[in-house]
């Protein structure tokens, strides 16, 4: 295994006073040349909208784009017709494809909205662009990840899917907790960001907002040092240029 711990205090920052944004990979005028992308994970930042602000319409094209809120909500409006509200407790993506414009607003007048968008490349350009949305119950999960995403062939139903061969997770857990992660395709590698709390992973101490890579894996065990809420994102290692 290789792996490597990616610091909160290494990420790039943006303050925009309406917006303040914190990039896990270079992301318009940050660019770190050691952090384009982990895989096909080329985007992760981490949001705070400030209230009726928010971005407005602009084009995605052959990405997979994933939002989930931490706190508060968005509002999403596209040109497909799509006009949704995603909130705290829920997942959206969306598949750019051949092309969309959309806009996001925070959806309170009055309060701040936290969120974290992701984009992840497609395994397959020039789709039809697709809207999900859907609610989970992490609480009722607790001290177990619970999938959010994965890929169109190996999905149930009881998640969102995307263009790729990539799982995100989502779990609460409490102190104490020894969980272990088992990849679930061998060629994929682990990009885990904690949320909130702290992790030891490999000996490896793990604060809140740090992220741990890992690849050339089977298994990684992750000790839970307190209440923690944890986000995995297996993706594949190819890189796209």
């Amino acid at each position: 295994m290789r792996s490597r711990l990616f610091p909160k205090s290494e990420r790039g920052t943006a303050n925009h006073g309406w917006l303040q944004a914190n990039f896990s990979f270079s992301f318009g005028s940050y660019y770190n040349p050691d952090m384009v992308q982990f895989g096909m994970l080329r985007v992760l930042n981490d949001d705070t909208i400030a209230a009726g602000m928010g971005f407005g319409t602009h084009p995605h094209d052959n990405m997979e784009i994933v939002t989930i809120p931490l706190e508060g909500g968005l509002t999403h409006r596209d040109s497909m017709g799509n006009q949704e509200t995603v909130r705290f407790g829920e997942v959206q993506v969306m598949s750019a494809g051949t092309g969309i414009q959309h806009s996001e607003m925070n959806a309170s007048q009055t309060e701040q909205a936290k969120t974290l968008q992701l984009w992840i490349f497609p395994e397959k350009d020039n789709v039809a662009p697709r809207y999900g949305q859907k609610s989970f119950d992490l609480e009722s999960h607790r001290n177990s990840l619970m999938t959010v995403v994965s890929p169109e062939g190996k999905n149930d139903g009881s998640a969102l899917w995307i263009h790729q061969q990539a799982f995100l997770q989502l779990g609460l857990f409490d102190a104490g907790q020894n969980f272990t992660y088992n990849v679930k395709i061998p060629e994929n590698g682990l990009y885990l960001f904690l949320i909130e709390g702290e992790l030891e992973i490999n000996g490896q101490a793990v604060k809140e907002r740090d992220a741990f890579g890992a690849v050339e894996f089977d298994s990684l065990e992750i000790s839970v040092k307190a209440p923690s809420k944890i986000l995995t994102i297996e993706v594949p290692m190819q890189y796209k240029d």
